[in-house]
């Protein structure tokens, strides 16, 4: 696996890839990479795509006093996991390669990044689309991967994607977890044991509250009973348990097509966030 860390060589090294004609997949991640990470490498190779997988801790996505100088950086862990994985190419950047001096646009999209993360992390998304718009226009790839833990991630950048007519097919990848059924993610690394074991609750107060729907139990009394769940395991603050529209990210009150259980809620000092579809 190559490893580049200017546009330039990037730009060499992806048309080197094409050419063969094999199609060409992009899996954005910021590293400390685990199975979830593997999960989409292994997806896009499924699809007969040489892989880019790309790393970058992007600053303009963390807000003030969160954990951007404390986020895991591990890239020699990261290189033997993706060289194991099959990945064809690792575009690794530094800040000064993204975001020169005098840069100053920034992609900002409404509607489905207005609540939620949008609301609890202020100027959040408008970092993740600036940055993944950044990567799409430097590697080009014909595909793009992301892991549906990150629900409204994903919907963020189907949005932009659409609405700036960009040539790219958007792929979700079902969430990993471990056997307990924690989401993983490379911030599970903050938990302390106590915690790990207590993080159980969230993807169970979920699976709960899931259910109940389904089976026709008033919403607003399925997500209160979740949020108990959450406080008696010791989650606090608890910034949304939410049942939204698929699509669209708004609120539902009742369940009448596709739906998904949104979830996010600080353990300790580490914020964790989950998914689920319902109906």
């Amino acid at each position: 696996m190559d490893i580049v860390r200017n546009i330039a060589d990037l730009r060499h090294a992806v048309a080197n890839l094409r050419i063969s004609g094999e199609r060409v997949a992009l899996v954005p991640t910021m590293g400390a990479l685990h199975a979830g990470h593997i999960a989409l490498v292994d997806a896009a190779r499924s699809k007969g795509c040489q892989v880019v997988v790309s790393i970058f801790v992007n600053p303009t996505q963390f807000g003030p006093n969160e954990d951007l100088d404390a986020y895991p950086r591990r890239e020699a862990a990261d290189v033997a996991l993706l060289e194991a994985a099959g990945a064809a190419l690792l575009w690794a950047p530094d800040v000064a390669a993204m975001y020169p001096n005098g840069f100053a646009t920034t992609v900002s999209v409404d509607g489905v990044s207005g609540r939620w993360d949008g609301a609890a992390r202020p100027g959040h998304f408008a970092g993740v689309a600036t940055v993944v718009t950044k990567l799409f226009q430097q590697v080009k790839p014909d595909i793009a991967l992301f892991g549906e833990k990150d629900y409204q991630q994903l919907a963020v950048i189907r949005r932009f994607t659409a609405d700036l007519d960009i040539d790219i097919e958007i792929v979700g990848v079902p969430t990993q977890r471990d056997d307990d059924g924690l989401a993983l993610s490379s911030r599970n690394a903050y938990l302390t044991p106590e915690e790990r074991v207590a993080a159980r609750a969230l993807p169970r107060a979920l699976g709960e509250a899931k259910a109940a729907i389904e089976r026709g139990d008033e919403v607003r009394a399925a997500l209160d009973a979740a949020v108990a769940r959450l406080r008696e395991a010791g989650f606090e603050p608890i910034d949304y348990i939410a049942l939204v529209d698929a699509a669209t990210l708004e609120p539902i009150e009742r369940l009448e097509g596709a739906a998904r259980l949104l979830a996010a809620a600080k353990l300790g000092r580490t914020r964790l966030i989950d998914n689920l579809a319902v109906g």
